[in-house]
């Protein structure tokens, strides 16, 4: 699909350059990693999301900057305590869709930005969720 590798470079590009965000919530800055980007691609080792999945994860990717940006409140926490890492969700409503960006912290490293979801519309299609609500995963 000549489209999606355009889109995914362009992205990358930009993605490459994302500043370290501010995050008011954790009170330290979430840095973009390599990581990020990569698990907007993969939820594991060899297994690649569906590229419609990938397109919505980079077009979503500057809401995830935004928000980040701008976010006091907490609205979901995983914590593994076995493999010492902690993902945090936060929620904001953009154009009519709820957007969900998930940070990760292992142990006492530095946040880093992990994914990016639409969690559902509220519009027409209300609460429907399109994604299953495993942190780790989306």
């Amino acid at each position: 699909m000549k489209n999606y590798t355009i889109l995914k470079n362009q992205t990358y590009k930009k993605y490459k350059h994302i500043k370290p965000v501010y995050c008011p919530y954790l009170k330290q800055k979430v840095v973009f990693t390599g990581r990020g980007f990569w698990h907007m691609i993969y939820t594991g080792r060899n297994r690649k999301r569906e590229t419609r999945s990938q397109v919505l994860r980079f077009q979503l990717l500057p809401f995830a900057v935004k928000i980040l940006s701008v976010t006091s409140t907490l609205q979901e926490i995983e914590a593994n305590s076995k493999r010492r890492v902690t993902y945090y969700g936060f929620i904001a409503i953009i154009d009519n869709w709820k957007i969900k960006v998930i940070v990760k912290k292992n142990g006492t490293g530095h946040p880093f930005f992990w994914s990016v979801i639409p969690n559902w519309v509220t519009n027409k299609k209300r609460d429907k969720r399109l994604f299953k609500g495993d942190m780790e995963k989306d």
